[in-house]
């Protein structure tokens, strides 16, 4: 009887750590799912900015038809992009399609002084920076979780029901190195 009783609390207790340590793996993916989220609606957000950007930038400098052209290829191919290391590699190729235009536009003094297209650069630094807290916020919640299914006893409740780690928001590998300055 008493080993009946003993056998009954030590199958509840694991079961109750079961039921914990699983709740405490949904909890993690699902923030990590929540954070991934938040990147795209700030990509999103800025995808919306830059076909305001290019028509701006269009009515002053028509000519400059092959960079409008990279932005908004560029532009395209981070909308289709899916997973982070091609969402990576798709915003980086936008970032420095950008770039290009915010240079075509240091040529044109009457662009620049333009009201419209200095707000909508403002409003696109704002969204950059909102983009990479997002991404931070999403690197910070995949450690989380990945520490989370990698630990003991958790690994072992991760593994018999299917949670895999999670792949990081990083940089290509050419923009993770020191920035080089030459005069």
């Amino acid at each position: 009887m008493i080993s009946a009783l003993v056998a009954g609390a030590v199958v509840a207790a694991l079961t109750v750590m079961l039921v914990s340590v699983y709740n405490r793996l949904v909890r993690g993916r699902n923030a990590v799912d929540n954070a991934w989220a938040q990147i795209d609606v700030q990509l999103k957000r800025r995808y919306d900015l830059i076909p305001n950007l290019v028509e701006t930038v269009k009515g002053y400098a028509a000519h400059e038809r092959q960079t409008l052209d990279a932005v908004i290829a560029a532009r395209a191919q981070a909308i289709g992009a899916r997973g982070p290391a091609d969402r990576a590699a798709a915003e980086n190729m936008l970032s420095g399609a950008l770039k290009s235009l915010f240079a075509v536009a240091e040529a044109y003094p009457d662009l620049k002084a333009s009201r419209n297209f200095s707000e909508l650069q403002e409003e696109l630094a704002a969204t950059e920076n909102r983009i990479a807290y997002s991404r931070q916020y999403y690197n910070d919640a995949v450690l989380t979780y990945n520490n989370a299914i990698q630990t003991v006893p958790a690994n072992i409740v991760a593994g018999m029901t299917g949670f895999i780690p999670r792949e990081y928001f990083q940089a290509p590998g050419e923009e993770r190195g020191p920035v080089q300055v030459r005069f």
